[in-house]
């Protein structure tokens, strides 16, 4: 079944309106018509069955059939703060962090960043991501669409990252803090925060930095990741330790659907 986002204004108590390209989408590439029913979602882990009523030009108009809380996220709210990398790389961060159940991705300026972005190009880059995520979720079936956050130096992500249950910094040069042991430190953790550095890592100043502020750092094993890779497989295993996304194929040993 077809699955749309859709803004919670639009959403009455028996009725959702389709606005903006998903119209033309539905209407035109799909061919769906009047009584056919499609899967539409509030962004909030909302999911609602709903049947075509009428489709006009620039709006088409649901009938409610059943409203289900979504059962396609995790029960830990995990951010990235993902230093900037250089080209296209940030796309694909995005992309494939959303797929995997990310909830929130914030960029951060760090001192080997390649990529340098002044307050109006942090502005529409963070506009593009936020749609790039959104196309992402509703790709893969999320119910909710991850927020991508305006960039912050290196100093504010640590700060935030205090905030959450559990925090930790991958790092090529540790050796004795594995990050299963780190993931697993805890009991009852609902909010997972951790920093991937960008191209060559994080400078001396940075790592004693993350050092004299508690931020615990792990190994990911003998081989060094590339920063694009290092945020995702982090993720994975991050969901498969303490994500519990609800997936008996992760708990039997069963293979997982892969598009």
């Amino acid at each position: 079944m077809p699955k749309f986002f859709v803004p919670k204004e639009n959403i009455s108590e028996n009725e959702i309106i389709i606005t903006g390209q998903d119209v033309s989408h539905i209407s035109r590439v799909l061919r769906m018509k009047k009584g056919e029913e499609l899967l539409l979602c509030d962004g909030r882990g909302n999911d609602y069955i709903a049947v075509i009523g009428d489709i006009m030009q620039d709006k088409i108009s649901c009938n409610i059939l059943e409203c289900l809380k979504s059962d396609t996220e995790a029960n830990v709210r995990v951010t990235l703060f993902q230093g900037i990398p250089k080209a296209s790389k940030m796309d694909y961060i995005i992309q494939k962090t959303t797929e995997l159940g990310i909830d929130k991705i914030i960029p951060c300026a760090m001192d080997r960043c390649v990529a340098r972005l002044d307050d109006k190009d942090a502005q529409k880059k963070q506009q593009r991501w936020q749609k790039l995520c959104e196309e992402a979720a509703k790709q893969s079936g999320r119910g909710v669409i991850p927020e991508v956050g305006m960039p912050v130096s290196f100093k504010q992500a640590i700060e935030l990252m205090k905030d959450y249950d559990l925090c930790f910094a991958p790092y090529e040069c540790e050796e004795e803090n594995c990050i299963r042991d780190t993931l697993l430190s805890k009991e009852n953790v609902r909010t997972v925060a951790y920093m991937i550095g960008p191209e060559g890592g994080y400078s001396l100043e940075e790592k004693e930095y993350l050092s004299k502020s508690g931020i615990t750092t792990v190994t990911l094993g003998k081989r060094i990741l590339r920063t694009e890779t290092a945020g995702e497989a982090v993720l994975s295993m991050i969901m498969y330790e303490i994500g519990d996304v609800n997936c008996p194929c992760l708990r039997k040993g069963e293979k997982s659907n892969v598009e």
